[in-house]
């Protein structure tokens, strides 16, 4: 599954490619509160085709009114501020008086789309800097923990590598975690030697292989962008696994698994050369309180209290404690024994 900004920029590489004219909306200021972050964006075809999200719905609107009356008449770049008013905030939708700055780019085969899609899909971190007074576009490298700059005359954005996410073991919470992680910007891997958990795995856009864990953990050389969670109940499948992913810089690293268990594994993870600053970095048991009933709803609260390591929001340890309690009433034994 895409993600909303390579769906973006796919449709504006084919647009192009047609010899559609087209424009790249990217919001680049926000006052106040706003729908969308910095850095969102949103294409317009000047048949009035809309992909992606600036607003929510609100200056999406005005945006494509204006194109379907107008046509798509830039040559060159512009800044566009909405809500300045109390009153323009009223009529565009925005919330509590918000504010924010787009930047609007007609698009031609010179803005580099295409090139910055092929880099995209070796996976590299891109630099994107678009010239305001031209509409020149270089592209060039990015570095890890470089943010969109916008000055008088240049914008920079930066497109890379989606957050990755290995989840070890393909049973049924696997295919939920994967589905859901999938539409969260995360290009997701599923790693399980059993067979008889692989059969029958048809999620479209998750990568499913069958070696053993450690090894592809240490393949994959994980960064501050990827996620574990390892999700088999089976120490020979998951111990080796966490032990390594524990040593890389991989912002979460988590096993599902009672309390008990999981004091259990970290008694074993003291066996290998972790020192307890790495063992600390072990979350288990995983999952926010959320009151999860079902396969699904354990997905979600993993997923959420990855999302709230991701965003640096601090968990009360009674929100993971009283979700794996609540998880342990679906059953004893299997996937669903708790998280």
């Amino acid at each position: 599954m895409d993600t909303i900004d390579l769906d973006v920029l796919k449709n504006c590489a084919q647009w192009i490619a047609a010899g559609k004219r087209c424009q790249l909306v990217t919001v680049i200021r926000t006052w106040g509160s706003s729908p969308r972050p910095e850095g969102a964006m949103l294409a317009i075809s000047e048949d009035g085709i809309v992909v992606g999200s600036v607003s929510g719905g609100c200056i999406e609107d005005d945006l494509i009114a204006k194109v379907r009356a107008e046509g798509i008449t830039r040559t060159l770049p512009e800044l566009v501020t909405y809500g300045i008013t109390a009153d323009e905030a009223h009529r565009f939708g925005l919330p509590c008086g918000g504010t924010l700055q787009l930047a609007i780019e007609p698009l031609g085969p010179a803005s580099g789309i295409a090139e910055l899609l092929e880099r995209l899909g070796r996976r590299e971190l891109v630099a994107r800097r678009l010239d305001l007074g031209s509409g020149a576009v270089i592209l060039g490298p990015a570095t890890s923990g470089m943010a969109m700059q916008v000055s008088e005359s240049a914008l920079t954005t930066i497109h890379g590598p989606r957050w990755r996410l290995l989840i070890i073991g393909a049973g049924q919470l696997s295919r939920f975690l994967a589905s859901i992680a999938a539409g969260m910007d995360y290009r997701v891997t599923v790693c399980d030697p059993r067979e008889e958990y692989r059969e029958g795995w048809n999620i479209d856009g998750v990568e499913l292989l069958h070696g053993m864990p450690d090894d592809l953990v240490l393949d994959m050389k994980l960064d501050h962008r990827s996620a574990v969670v390892a999700l088999t109940h089976d120490p020979k499948l998951d111990d080796l696994a966490l032990m390594e992913a524990l040593k890389t810089d991989a912002f979460y690293v988590g096993a599902i698994g009672s309390r008990v268990n999981n004091a259990k594994r970290r008694e074993r993870l003291k066996l290998f050369d972790l020192d307890d600053a790495q063992l600390a970095r072990l979350h288990g048991p995983i999952g926010l309180y959320i009151g999860s009933k079902t396969p699904s709803e354990i997905a979600i609260s993993i997923l959420a209290e990855m999302t709230a390591v991701k965003n640096g929001v601090a968990v009360p340890q009674d929100m993971t404690v009283q979700a794996a309690k609540d998880a342990a009433k679906l059953g004893a034994g299997g996937e669903a024994c708790g998280i």
